[in-house]
């Protein structure tokens, strides 16, 4: 803490101080709510509603809603709102976010600011982790807002558009972030409005939103369709990269070496850079695929889908680990969460990595996806008018909240002291001698009754001491977070007398682990991590799972010299205080100065991601600048607007744009090449072609020229409208044909700018070697595409509308058909039942083919030859 700080108190201090008095009155009108029968409480809702209508505002009704609030959550729950919590609900309302300590019920806090902002009619969107907490919290808050005369929705993954849009139309939706996002792109891509689900983004709180806004972002939200690539080309690769020769590089690449001219030292055939995460091909790397592929140059473009396929190969083999990264199970590739350790069925990789994942591991290549529509969660909550969130844990990221989402973090205080004892890190040698420690530790903590939560980063981790406490005889439970419902069940009994609960750290988030009978007097919950997370908040969520309003409890980590964090982070002076203070094989360190070095290098990891995201934003705000102005296009089809006029106007641009084509500036009519004008005019406007006599344009310039074809095209498109006109009856005819093509050609051409900015993203990162601003460098040519998208629709759908056929087909269609998200989660999936009897090796093969002599080939030495 500064100087500044111990003088003038913390920022959040001192904004305490502003919101006490609003707090004071909220408390102090109590007694007269209690008085109101139920009918009088529930209506002050009209009363409020009223009110507003008349020119107040949110701020003056506030004091007097939250006491209601607070006053049916006491009736409805049988919950009282503490004082901490009517802080925690104002600084909610003013668009913040509120740091709760674990315990100090949050869930609570929500439904204060969620019943003010609601009575605007806008909605109020409150965003949870997973589906089983929003459907939680609906039921069980949803009490308070219902009691109140507030219609209260929930969004599943389960349902259907119907059902999302009346859930939307309720004055509070409870929804995970993903949801809210899919809505969002779906309905930018619907055809008709009565498609449409969601109403206008005006309020969200969300809850755990250091896991929303920071552990998510780091993922733009995809919306895939089937693409045509084939999916051969995974499996070569991986043949190869699995018979290449993993080498090393002294010395370093960067801007100064290539600008002095420096050579770097590699040896084999790839170099692998676990701190970056990725893997680049050495020289006599780039001679084998190129001899493999029988290529003169691989850095060609007709080659980079070879070069890219190659490098995820390589990714696949030597940076992604099963059972750590993903686990195989039923013949697919699962993702696992590297912050949850959850296992998330449907989730893909992106950019083919899952692809290269499945021929790495011998199950089947699925054929990749074509994006058709993505935005970042960044972009997609700064779209709310207000955000507010809420967690335990926020200010380790709070420059990030306040930069990138102008979000406050305010640290409201405990209702009640915290008496947990945090120790300070045990670190070890080696990873055996801390798995030792940890077993030692957890089975003389057991035979005292005393529960004991284990937290790990991964679900190998879990296993590994779940193994141990087996082979001991301890009873315990292995969480490994497949089922939401499931998973905080056992959080909640991991309090009580005896319990021994396994878990990732952050699995049963948002709920609470209450003590059994007994419990506290024997030191309350022991929380054990067996390693550090990159993110500090990570390990404080772990930690603050004990210690919850006033209980006891003591939290230890217990690390080695071994685990990735200290191995790939851990500097050469914190290796020196290790090896100084150490006495003696299997012998722990405790000291603070170590404890301080690991937190350094945390905080070295988190400014690291940081920049990940923050760059991932600067990319996608490009994107989301024109993202915008295609999705305004498109709302204006579907609400049913002339497009008549944006027609002629686009007829005016393309016939300029042909024509400045052909005829270059400065040019006499002399010059002129009219064979190519007609060449290039009569395939897009079947008009009279130009007339081939030169004499005939004399006196005219390259403008008076525009304005006569731009004449023609439109004098021939009025008779196009004419006669649909006629022939349907119905001027309005001729209008739903102009909105259905149009809508078609947009969707296409910003399916394919999706795609065609993702690969200038991948490529454009080159540019850091020529001492250019790679984000710098994908605005400017993003701008440029962009510029060339928007001609290429107005081209296209002047053309199709001049060639447009009588009694048009007016039915609007998607254009491609959606296959998934990057985030489905589908749920657990049924066992495939096989048809017909397994095929064994030594069988006869089913295809029937004998050897000359009559006896049937076996499988193993036919069809299964390959298997």
């Amino acid at each position: 803490m500064g100087i500044f700080s111990k003088i003038m108190g913390t920022h959040s201090e001192r904004e305490l101080k502003r919101v006490y008095p609003i707090v004071d009155k909220i408390e102090a009108m109590g007694s007269a709510m209690e008085k109101l029968s139920d009918e009088e409480l529930r209506a002050k809702t009209d009363e409020f509603k009223k009110r507003l209508s008349e020119g107040e505002t949110l701020d003056d009704l506030l004091v007097e809603a939250y006491a209601v609030v607070r006053e049916a959550a006491t009736r409805v729950l049988g919950m009282r709102h503490y004082r901490v919590q009517l802080i925690g609900g104002v600084i909610l309302h003013q668009g913040r976010i509120a740091e709760m300590k674990t315990g100090e019920g949050k869930t609570l806090v929500s439904t204060l600011p969620a019943y003010l902002n609601a009575l605007e009619g806008k909605g109020v969107h409150i965003v949870t982790v997973n589906d089983y907490l929003a459907n939680r919290d609906a039921e069980w808050m949803g009490e308070v807002h219902r009691f109140l005369g507030l219609s209260v929705g929930v969004i599943l993954n389960s349902m259907n558009p119907d059902e999302r849009r009346a859930a939307y139309q309720c004055d509070i939706t409870y929804a995970t972030n993903n949801e809210l996002g899919f809505d969002y792109l779906r309905d930018n891509m619907a055809v008709y409005e009565k498609q449409l689900v969601q109403r206008e983004l005006n309020y969200a709180i969300i809850d755990e939103v250091d896991s929303v806004l920071i552990d998510e972002a780091r993922t733009p939200l995809i919306i895939s369709g089937q693409s045509g690539k084939s999916t051969a080309l995974y499996n070569t690769c991986d043949y190869l990269a699995k018979r290449m020769t993993k080498g090393e590089r002294k010395g370093e690449i960067n801007k100064m070496t290539v600008m002095m001219g420096e050579e770097v030292e590699e040896t084999g055939d790839f170099i692998v850079n676990e701190k970056e995460k990725h893997v680049v091909l050495t020289e006599q790397g780039v001679k084998k695929v190129e001899e493999y592929f029988h290529l003169n140059n691989l850095a060609d473009a007709d080659n980079l889908e070879i070069q890219h396929v190659m490098t995820l190969a390589l990714r696949a083999n030597y940076l992604m680990f099963r059972d750590k990264n993903y686990v195989v199970k039923d013949g697919e590739v699962l993702i696992v969460d590297e912050f949850t350790g959850r296992i998330m069925p449907g989730r893909r990789y992106s950019d083919g990595l899952h692809q290269a994942i499945e021929a790495k591991e011998g199950v089947e290549v699925k054929r990749e996806s074509r994006t058709l529509a993505t935005i970042t969660l960044q972009n997609f909550f700064n779209k709310y008018n207000k955000t507010a969130g809420m967690t335990g844990t926020a200010l380790t990221e709070e420059e990030e909240f306040r930069e990138i989402y102008g979000l406050d973090v305010i640290e409201i205080p405990p209702n009640k002291k915290v008496i947990r004892v945090d120790h300070d890190d045990l670190v070890f040698g080696t990873h055996r001698e801390k798995i030792n420690a940890i077993v030692e530790e957890i089975i003389e903590t057991h035979q005292k009754g005393q529960p004991v939560l284990v937290g790990t980063i991964t679900i190998e981790g879990s296993e590994e001491i779940s193994n141990r406490l087996r082979k001991e005889g301890i009873p315990h439970t292995v969480l490994n977070a497949k089922f939401h419902e499931k998973e905080a069940e056992i959080v909640a009994h991991a309090g009580e007398r005896g319990a021994v609960t396994i878990a990732t750290n952050m699995a049963g988030r948002g709920t609470d682990i209450k003590l059994g009978d007994g419990v506290a007097e024997l030191g309350g919950l022991k929380i054990i991590g067996t390693e550090r997370h990159e993110s500090r908040r990570i390990d404080n969520q772990l930690r603050g799972r004990a210690g919850r309003q006033g209980d006891p409890g003591d939290t230890r980590f217990f690390i080695s010299l071994e685990d990735d964090l200290m191995r790939l982070f851990g500097s050469d002076k914190m290796m020196k205080v290790f090896n100084a203070l150490s006495h003696e094989d299997g012998m722990a360190i405790e000291h603070k100065m170590l404890s301080n070095a690991v937190e350094k290098a945390q905080k070295k990891i988190e400014s690291n991601n940081f920049a990940i995201r923050k760059n991932l934003l600067e990319y996608d705000q490009v994107n989301n600048e024109q993202r915008e102005l295609i999705y305004e296009e498109r709302r204006r089809v579907l609400k049913g607007e002339s497009m008549h006029d944006e027609i002629v106007r686009m007829i005016g641009d393309v016939v300029k744009a042909e024509i400045n084509d052909v005829i270059d500036e400065g040019q006499t009519p002399a010059e002129w090449n009219l064979l190519l004008l007609n060449r290039t005019l009569l395939p897009i406007a079947p008009i009279k072609p130009l007339s081939m006599n030169k004499d005939d344009y004399k006196g005219y310039t390259t403008e008076r020229l525009i304005d006569e074809v731009t004449e023609q095209v439109k004098e021939l498109y009025a008779k196009k409208e004419q006669e649909i006109t006629e022939e349907t009856g119905s001027a309005e005819t001729f209008r739903e044909v102009e909105r259905v093509f149009l809508l078609k050609v947009i969707d296409n051409k910003w399916m394919s700018h999706i795609d065609d900015m993702d690969q200038l993203r991948q490529s454009i990162s080159l540019q850091a070697y020529a001492q250019k601003d790679p984000v710098v460098e994908y605005r400017y040519a993003g701008i440029e595409m962009f510029e060339e998208m928007i001609a290429a629709i107005s081209k296209d759908i002047v053309m199709i509308m001049l060639h447009i056929r009588k009694k048009p087909e007016v039915e609007r269609k998607q254009e491609v058909k959606v296959t998934g998200t990057n985030k489905d989660d589908s749920g657990p999936k049924k066992p495939v039942q096989r048809k017909n009897k397994k095929v064994q090796p030594n069988d006869p093969c089913p295809c029937g083919k004998c050897y000359p002599d009559g006896r049937p080939i076996k499988y193993k030495n036919c069809c299964g030859r390959n298997q």
